[in-house]
């Protein structure tokens, strides 16, 4: 089974942005992801339609934006106007969480919740039978570069248990400190989708690396 691979645009070389897009593009990569963040649900701002536009228009694989903000309804649209294919939400940023859920799949998205490290699985009983998709922090979300945190393993495998009971056809994606020594770990808990930044693009080859990180579990 070969692995999902998101390459974090947000580790991409925003000089060169478009050397980045094309080497995803030719790469063995499944989505580009895509880590928008406002600047209060966390603590640092990342980019706004403008680049997602531009980066949609070279793209040639799925976008996955990953939303860090407050009140993410008011932008579902506008992210399925872009481009983007797959969209997660966070649970503690959601009130109405159902009802996020409906709107992004009512936009034509696939539709995902996103949980921090802190918060437990058992959170997430009521709503996996509606997703797509369940992205799972394994940093603290906010900022690229930070330590893979190695109670997510654990995490995921109870993850998983719930998923095969409620809703099989679910995805696990994990998003943080992704790299060679913890993927086959996570894979074999039951994640699917990878999110990798900067192990890929701080890579004297990114492309190999991604390659190597998708066939880490064949």
């Amino acid at each position: 089974m070969s692995l999902i691979i998101a390459p974090s645009m947000l580790s991409a070389d925003f000089a060169n942005l478009s050397d980045d897009i094309r080497m995803v593009n030719e790469s063995q990569a499944d989505w580009f992801h895509l880590d928008v963040m406002d600047g209060l649900f966390v603590p640092n701002i990342s980019y706004g339609f403008p680049v997602i536009k531009a980066i949609a228009s070279l793209a040639e694989k799925p976008l996955d934006a990953h939303l860090m903000i407050v009140d993410p309804d008011r932008y579902i649209d506008r992210f399925a106007e872009v481009g983007v294919s797959w969209l997660s939400v966070h649970f503690e940023a959601c009130t109405h969480l159902h009802r996020t859920i409906q709107h992004i799949k009512s936009s034509g998205m696939k539709a995902g919740v996103a949980i921090n490290p802190h918060t437990p699985v058992s959170s997430l009983e009521e709503i996996v039978p509606f997703c797509d998709y369940i992205l799972v922090m394994s940093v603290n979300p906010g900022f690229g570069g930070q330590s893979f945190i190695p109670t997510t393993v654990k995490k995921v495998a109870k993850l998983s248990g719930m998923i095969e009971r409620l809703n099989p056809d679910c995805i696990i994606e994990v998003d943080g400190g992704i790299n060679e020594a913890n993927i086959a770990s996570l894979a074999a808990a039951g994640a699917k989708a990878f999110v990798a930044g900067n192990s890929v693009f701080s890579a004297d080859d990114p492309a190999a690396m991604i390659a190597k990180l998708r066939n880490q579990y064949l």
